[in-house]
């Protein structure tokens, strides 16, 4: 089933597009056919920011002024042999007036396999139906695994994920496929531990970590933090932000992400993602709740556009995951077990537990990942159309 071709306005002044708004994991966004869409290009870009909203609040948007409510998918039927749709991720980070492509968003992933399914790109097929994804910012394929019921993907079950109230239908995504996302390797400098020179001379250890986004993991400790903040207290500790923020620009640089480090804002806004690590702690959540340290193996705090996630990205979490079975690695060192087929993130609402199977090539720092993944829940909030005034659209330079 392909999508409907752009439809003409339904208002005199203003461009309506089919749009489907999902929670999908701890994250909110819209998803869109492909079809449906201006070309990619100028035009596109200029329609999803409207469709999200580019001032700091997106009060003239469907977005919802915080980073995790300002997300998109973008999905196709797929030509590959190994794919059954094609997804893009974009985000609109609020305030920006900008839409970026670069990385992939494990929480908007999960959503894809659901509305693949019932919007007639997949056919549901017995109790589990495996949606193969390719996606096109990363170049790599991950594997959903919907639960579905009557022909449509299941909402109800009993799977909780911190963050999200209730419980759900339980989608697992296997990010197996995903090492090297940009760069090609798991460690692209094929180094457990590099370090990094800040321009006052400090030098900090880092881990350079690529699998399903890249990432730069170092210890919260040495931006002056216990890795027991809440987001609220990072996003206000300006001297630890200032570090972060060099830091993510010559871990960019490093990978070839930028030019310069100083240029990582406009080059590589996205990527890489910078995660603080910590053993495990007692620590109240972002609700106030208790969370003990005997529940995680690990703390991480994950950072992105210079804020502090409010939980932590999937993509995330399977770099996390992948780069605590490299011996030696600033993660690895964190990590209360290294070993066993799950790791525990504690993270600011609560503890995620993800899937890794690894097997370590003795006398190296290579990892074979024998299974990598996630379980998530996601539902549709609604299905509608979006209106975007026609001159946003049809006064951008072709």
């Amino acid at each position: 089933m392909s999508a409907s071709p752009l439809p003409e306005p339904l208002l005199p002044e203003q461009l309506s597009v089919p749009c489907t708004i999902m929670r999908a994991g701890t994250s909110k966004g819209l998803y869109f056919h492909d079809a449906d869409l201006p070309p990619p290009g100028p035009a596109r870009d200029a329609f999803l920011m409207a469709a999200t909203g580019t001032d700091l609040l997106q009060i003239d948007g469907l977005g919802g002024s915080r980073l995790v409510t300002a997300k998109i998918a973008i999905v196709k039927p797929s030509t590959r042999e190994d794919a059954d749709v094609d997804y893009t991720y974009a985000i609109v980070p609020p305030g920006r007036g900008i839409v970026v492509y670069t990385s992939n968003c494990g929480n908007i992933s999960s959503g894809v396999g659901p509305f693949a399914i019932d919007s007639g790109l997949v056919k549901a097929s017995g109790p589990l139906t495996a949606v193969r994804i390719f996606n096109t910012n990363t170049k790599k394929l991950l594997v959903a695994h919907v639960p579905v019921r009557d022909g449509k993907a299941a909402v109800g079950g009993a799977f909780a994920i911190p963050g999200v109230p209730g419980t759900g239908a339980e989608i697992f995504l296997d990010y197996t496929q995903t090492v090297g996302a940009k760069t090609g390797r798991a460690l692209p400098s094929g180094h457990a531990v590099d370090t990094l020179t800040l321009e006052n001379g400090t030098p900090v250890d880092v881990t350079l970590g690529d699998v399903a986004n890249p990432c730069v993991f170092l210890r919260a400790s040495d931006v002056g933090l216990t890795g027991s903040e809440l987001p609220d207290d990072i996003d206000q500790a300006a001297g630890a932000l200032a570090m972060l923020r060099e830091i993510r620009g010559k871990a960019a640089a490093r990978l070839g992400l930028c030019s310069r480090w100083e240029r990582a804002e406009s080059e590589s806004p996205a990527l890489p993602l910078v995660v603080l690590v910590a053993p495990p702690a007692d620590y109240p959540d972002a609700n106030g709740r208790p969370v003990a340290a005997g529940t995680m193996d690990l703390q991480a705090r994950l950072i992105f556009y210079n804020r502090c996630h409010e939980s932590m990205a999937g993509t995330g979490s399977m770099c996390t995951a992948a780069m605590s079975r490299v011996p030696g690695s600033i993660v690895g060192q964190a990590t209360r077990n290294a070993t066993g087929n799950v790791l525990r993130i504690g993270h600011p609402l609560g503890v995620m537990t993800v899937t890794v199977e690894a097997l370590h090539e003795a006398g190296s720092n290579d990892v074979t990942y024998r299974r990598l993944g996630f379980s998530r829940t996601a539902r549709t909030l609604m299905e509608g159309r979006v209106y975007v005034p026609n001159v946003v659209v049809n006064e951008v330079p072709r």
